[in-house]
């Protein structure tokens, strides 16, 4: 057995090591605080196994039924963790099987770290298993994508991988290893980790930022995932609270303004967005789901002055027309705006602008509650949330993989904590969701775990309920069953009068299909079955699928179509 000296997260000084390039490998990633490995078994990897199975304690071996679910976890869990997630997956088709996980990474600002086999450095060119020069390929959705080509450049290569995977702006890195060299003994020092901070803002913007916000009548502060990834939701929650400020939240921002605050305005995005006179986004990009940057004007008023906010420079928007931008460590961004607005002269009022937000969001809500408590045959696909979410608890972890149905969610669902809240994202990946639900259960194993699926999006990574099951991973699965690709369906009609290519075969047991691999499930056709069906489902301690057959004509009503 090759001795690893010491594989421990002490990050006071130097440790030397020695060993073949997997324990290497598997030392540096438990050094940034790596728990898990997530994986399909293949020989050009297998030192990063033995790696795993011979650290000090042993380092958990996730394995899964479909690369993507590998490569999905680790993006889950980096999101969730906000430490990078590892994924290793195997040469050639191991490696592309990940890469839309790693592409939704890269837009989600989601930090992890895929380890690829290689064919070996000494047949290179001669046609083994799976020759693939593979960062080429990989490397326009990464954030870093390069070959780690000896073992005495794996301790240095791999540390700069989770290096870069956790800095602002997070995202992925991937790095391949030939098999050879893989298997290769090397020895020298574990390299040092430690927290790395986001820069300090620009005072002077801080001020000119804190004095548009002064002069608005009708501001408006949306907050994204990037204000969870960096660490800056105590700060973004502090910052409503101080000024008054209403805010609406996206993707892992949601929950940093609890559910049900009174400054939480999400029910109001329309009238918010469209009446405002100054909106600040903070953490998320100016794409589709913000209308691109552009803000007010409602009823023909004057387009609204557009701040943008980022953890780093190089995601500033460079299309939308701005009034200022800021980058920089979030928290000392909306920390030192708050300590500007202290410093202004003439304290802004807000009282009635917010005043009609809030109305409007008790209109919603009192609109909304006909639709959640709706008897409707086929069954109203917002009845289900109506069902769920009064048996949430307020650290749930709530998972999106889906189009039209998760739409219902993102709607319904407003989160009580921050951390709790997973989606696509922008790149509006399928496929994510059993990758998420395994990352999830073993991130948060005390909560509830809810995994919202369309029909469409189980077809994409059921089989990996295997996987829940052989690792004893309960998770409560819904399916909102219309027997139909949604969110083509409607449009095509709208832009045809007709569709095709959008249905899918009615009423499907998606439930037997989690029965026969090991878990547990049920269908349900009547809505006041709903409810009981999800107690079951919570109380099973099994990985369970609740099958709803929702009516496909029930839409969700969307004001973008992502273009």
């Amino acid at each position: 057995m090759t001795d690893v000296t010491d594989s421990s997260t002490d990050t006071s000084g130097s440790t030397g090591l020695s060993g073949h390039a997997g324990e290497l490998a598997v030392a540096v990633a438990r050094a940034h605080g790596v728990e898990t490995m997530f994986t399909l078994s293949g020989a050009h990897v297998f030192p990063m196994y033995d790696g795993a199975v011979k650290a000090e304690p042993p380092m958990r071996l996730l394995d899964v039924r479909h690369e993507q679910t590998a490569a999905f976890a680790a993006e889950a869990t980096g999101k969730l963790t906000r430490v990078p997630g590892l994924a290793v997956l195997t040469a050639g088709p191991g490696v592309t099987n990940g890469i839309s996980a790693i592409a939704q990474a890269q837009f989600a600002g989601s930090p992890m770290v895929v380890v690829g086999g290689r064919a070996p450095a000494n047949r290179w060119g001669s046609g083994s298993l799976q020759e693939l020069d593979q960062p080429p390929i990989i490397a326009p959705v990464a954030k870093l994508a390069r070959t780690i080509h000896t073992a005495d450049g794996v301790l240095d290569g791999v540390h700069e991988a989770f290096v870069a995977a956790g800095s602002s702006h997070r995202g992925p890195v991937f790095v391949d290893v030939p098999m050879d060299e893989f298997f290769n003994s090397a020895s020298g020092d574990l390299p040092t980790v430690s927290q790395t901070r986001g820069a300090e803002p620009d005072p002077d913007t801080v001020s000119e930022v804190a004095e548009l916000l002064a002069n608005a009548s009708r501001p408006v502060l949306v907050l994204g995932t990037d204000v969870w990834a960096d660490r800056a939701e105590e700060a973004a929650l502090r910052f409503v609270e101080e000024t008054g400020v209403p805010a609406i939240t996206n993707g892992m921002g949601r929950g940093v303004v609890p559910g049900g605050h009174p400054l939480l305005v999400t029910k109001a995005r329309g009238q918010a967005l469209g009446g405002a006179d100054l909106v600040v986004v903070v953490g998320t990009p100016l794409d589709f789901r913000l209308g691109y940057g552009v803000f007010g004007g409602k009823d023909g008023g004057t387009p609204a002055q557009v701040v943008h906010v980022a953890d780093s420079p190089g995601q500033v928007s460079g299309h939308a027309d701005l009034a200022a931008s800021l980058s920089g460590d979030l928290t000392l961004v909306l920390d030192g705006l708050a300590s500007a607005l202290q410093q202004v002269v003439r304290r802004p009022d807000w009282s009635s602008w917010v005043s009609g937000l809030q109305d409007t969001v008790r209109a919603a809500v009192e609109r909304d509650s006909a639709l959640l408590t709706a008897e409707a045959d086929p069954i109203h696909p917002a009845r289900i949330y109506g069902e769920l979410v009064p048996r949430l608890e307020d650290d749930a972890v709530v998972i999106g993989d889906g189009g039209d149905f998760v739409s219902f969610a993102g709607k319904f669902v407003e989160p009580k904590r921050p951390g709790g809240w997973l989606d696509p994202g922008p790149y509006g990946c399928l496929g994510a969701g059993l990758g998420s639900a395994i990352a999830a259960r073993l991130a948060r194993p005390s909560s509830q775990v809810v995994l919202l699926l369309g029909d469409g999006a189980a077809g994409f990574s059921l089989m990996d309920v295997d996987t829940l099951v052989r690792h004893q991973l309960p998770v409560v699965m819904v399916c909102g069953n219309n027997s139909a690709w949604g969110l083509e369906k409607g449009p095509m009609q709208m832009l045809y009068g007709y569709d095709v290519a959008a249905d899918l075969a009615g009423q499907t047991r998606y439930d037997e299909v989690v029965k026969a691999l090991g878990g547990a499930g049920e269908t349900v056709t009547d809505p006041r079955q709903i409810g009981p069906a999800m107690d079951r489902a919570f109380a099973s301690g099994v990985p369970y699928l609740v099958n709803v057959i929702t009516d496909v004509e029930a839409a969700y009503p969307r004001n973008t179509f992502g273009i």
